[in-house]
């Protein structure tokens, strides 16, 4: 499976390339899905600069169906137990968390998708030293995402019902805005549809109407550049596998 690293694009190197692409690119090529904070708490500013520029997001009709919900302080401690909890218990009882959530997961993977789904899970478990077939390590580090990896801040994304799967694409246009923004403000950041397993825990939680579907949450704070989880990047696919040009 041919992958390739991330590199940005370099104005230095070749200064064809504008400058604001080369901004972009950096941004895309840094982000990573951070697994290990800082405890320090992101000021409220900070925050609302990074969704006031994910506001301008594009959406289908201009309809902007996302609504957030952020912790911070003793809302994420509140969370983060309710969450860290139900998923040890379910774990203990069943070996893996529940599974509830608003908009069904994907069936399988399959082929060239499985391949990348192991390949960036065993950059995971290596990076923080759980040895190929030990369930136990694995599964403590599969509970880390219910911890919230730690970091000081939530963040929960939904989407109105009528509005169905188009709705929730608009929300994840929103959230791709929402992770450069973070990155170009310094701050780490994971997007989780793992949390999205406990979709009812969080409509009771949040106070969340059954109008409203959970598509995802993320944490983010400041990224603890020293923790192990942080020390991999995924790899992306060349442009040929993708890509399908039409000339006649």
């Amino acid at each position: 499976m041919a992958q390739l690293e991330r590199e940005p694009l370099n104005d230095e190197a070749d200064g064809a390339w504008p400058h604001e692409l080369v901004v972009l690119s950096r941004l895309l090529a840094e982000r990573f899905s951070c697994r290990g904070y800082r405890p320090d708490p992101v000021p409220r500013a900070v925050i609302e600069q990074m969704l006031g520029v994910a506001q301008m997001s594009a959406s289908w009709c201009n309809s902007q169906p996302w609504q957030i919900i952020v912790t911070e302080g003793e809302g994420t401690e509140q969370f983060r137990k309710l969450l860290f909890e139900q998923a040890a218990l379910d774990m203990a009882e069943r070996g893996v968390p529940a599974s509830e959530p608003d908009f069904a997961f994907p069936s399988a993977y399959r082929g060239v998708y499985k391949e990348r789904q192991r390949e960036v899970g065993w950059q995971l478990y290596e990076s923080v030293g759980v040895a190929f077939g030990d369930r136990v390590a694995s599964g403590k580090q599969a509970l880390e995402n219910f911890r919230l990896f730690g970091a000081p801040h939530a963040l929960i994304v939904t989407t109105e019902r009528d509005l169905g799967v188009y709705g929730a694409i608009d929300c994840g246009l929103y959230m791709g805005s929402v992770m450069l923004a973070a990155q170009s403000l310094g701050l780490g950041m994971i997007p989780q549809a793992a949390l999205a397993v406990y979709a009812p825990l969080m409509h009771e939680h949040f106070g969340i109407p059954e109008e409203r579907m959970i598509v995802m949450g993320a944490s983010f704070g400041y990224a603890d550049s020293a923790h192990p989880a942080n020390s991999f990047r995924s790899r992306r696919a060349p442009m040929a596998d993708v890509i399908r040009w039409v000339v006649e």
